[in-house]
Parts: C-alpha cells; sequence; structure tokens
C-alpha cells in the first residue's frame, strides 16, 4: 500500500500544480479590473491596456486605461471612457477605430474630455460589445503630424465586472 502511495506523489503534484495554476488564472482575471467611483456617482471598472503608448523619443511609455461605467440615476446609464497621459488634438469628438476580436475596424466618434486627455463612448452598446468579447483595439490619431496610436486590451473577467457594475447601480446589464 505504502509503495502504490509514493507512486502517486508525482501525479499528485502535477495535480496539485495545475489546480494551483488554475487558480493563479482566475486571480489574475479578478486582479486585472480595478472598481472604484467617479466624481459624477458613476461606479467604475478600469483594465490597463496589453500595449504601450511610447512619448516622445519612445523612451518613455504609459499604458492607457479602459473605463465601463454606470450610472445608478441618470443618462446615459453606461459608457466607455479610454483615459490617457497626453491629450489629443482635437475639438469636441475624436474618430476612434474599434475592432473587437480582431474583427474589422469600426470607426465611431468618441466625445473628448478632461483636458482632451479622456475619450467618452456614451450608451449602452458602447459596453454590451465588451461582455463577451476577449480583445478590444482602439486606434486614434493624436493630431495632424504625429500619426496614429494603438491601445490594444485583453478583457478576461469583462463580463464578470460588467455584471457586477449593473448589481451596484441596481440596472438592467447592457
Amino acid at each position: 500500500m505504502a509503495r502504490s502511495v509514493v507512486g502517486l506523489r508525482p501525479l499528485l503534484g502535477v495535480v496539485l500544480l495545475a489546480f494551483g495554476c488554475s487558480a493563479a488564472q482566475a486571480d489574475d482575471v479578478a486582479d486585472r479590473w480595478r472598481f472604484g467611483s467617479a466624481p459624477d456617482g458613476s461606479i467604475t471598472a478600469s483594465v490597463s491596456a496589453d500595449s504601450i503608448i511610447a512619448i516622445g523619443s519612445g523612451a518613455l511609455g504609459y499604458r492607457p486605461v479602459l473605463t465601463i461605467a454606470c450610472r445608478p440615476d441618470g443618462e446615459p446609464q453606461w459608457s466607455e471612457w479610454l483615459q490617457l497621459n497626453d491629450g489629443v488634438a482635437v475639438a469636441d469628438t475624436i474618430t476612434v477605430a474599434v475592432s473587437v476580436d480582431r474583427g474589422e475596424n469600426v470607426k465611431e466618434d468618441w466625445s473628448v474630455s478632461n483636458g482632451s486627455r479622456t475619450l467618452i463612448r456614451p450608451g449602452t452598446d458602447a459596453v454590451s460589445r465588451l461582455a463577451s468579447a476577449r480583445h478590444l483595439r482602439l486606434s486614434w490619431r493624436f493630431g495632424v503630424i504625429t500619426g496614429r496610436a494603438n491601445a490594444d486590451f485583453f478583457l478576461a473577467g469583462a463580463a464578470a465586472a460588467i455584471d457586477r457594475l449593473a448589481a451596484e447601480c441596481k440596472i438592467a446589464t447592457p
């Protein structure tokens, strides 16, 4: 009997290691999203981009942040924000190319706010597409001369984040 248990130790170790890795992945998914609130009363869930936007000569960079927000009272009930460190050179709106799960680019007009550092897409449709998505790519022009920027987001846990926001805002899931 002792001999058969000893023979199972390596197998048991592999099973425990696999279980531990699965648990670590689940924790990583839960840890990707940060929950909070905005000054206007919106409840938010945010995730950092997997890509880095280079600044200046490219020696420095940052990861844009995608935020999903719901409002318990008021309109729009749902919105999506992209927070940048550098402002974009536009007035009130900017055209953003959106690709979900590496599909075709769809061009959308996003509002510009917060000193041209926040791009906002209000509405249920902006958020509902994220619930079942695995990947989101946003692309926009910083200015006439400076070219395009891209932000790639791995959206694991987005459906759970949206469900949590809906429950906290006491509104329907988009």
